[in-house]
């Protein structure tokens, strides 16, 4: 993760970006007392994903439920170059 200020981050946005983007990098940009990150879109989209999961009560049972499954031994092999 690198971080910034928001007139380094306008100077050097395209070097910013491409490691957001090409480095799979985080940006935290600061302002004042706050500020903001910047992150890529497939990292933003596998977090919305992975909010929408937690969120839904009938997939964290099933997530639960194949946990315990796995605990107990109850699993079954699969050869995956026979799929």
């Amino acid at each position: 993760m690198k971080t910034t200020s928001v007139s380094d981050f306008r100077t050097n946005m395209k070097r910013y970006l491409d490691a957001v983007i090409y480095d799979s990098d985080s940006v935290v940009i600061n302002r004042g007392n706050t500020g903001a990150v910047l992150i890529s879109l497939d990292e933003y989209n596998s977090i919305k994903g992975t909010q929408a999961i937690l969120a839904s009560e009938k997939m964290m049972r099933s997530i639960q439920s194949g946990l315990e499954d796995i605990s107990k031994g109850n699993v079954e092999e699969v050869d995956i170059d026979a799929l």
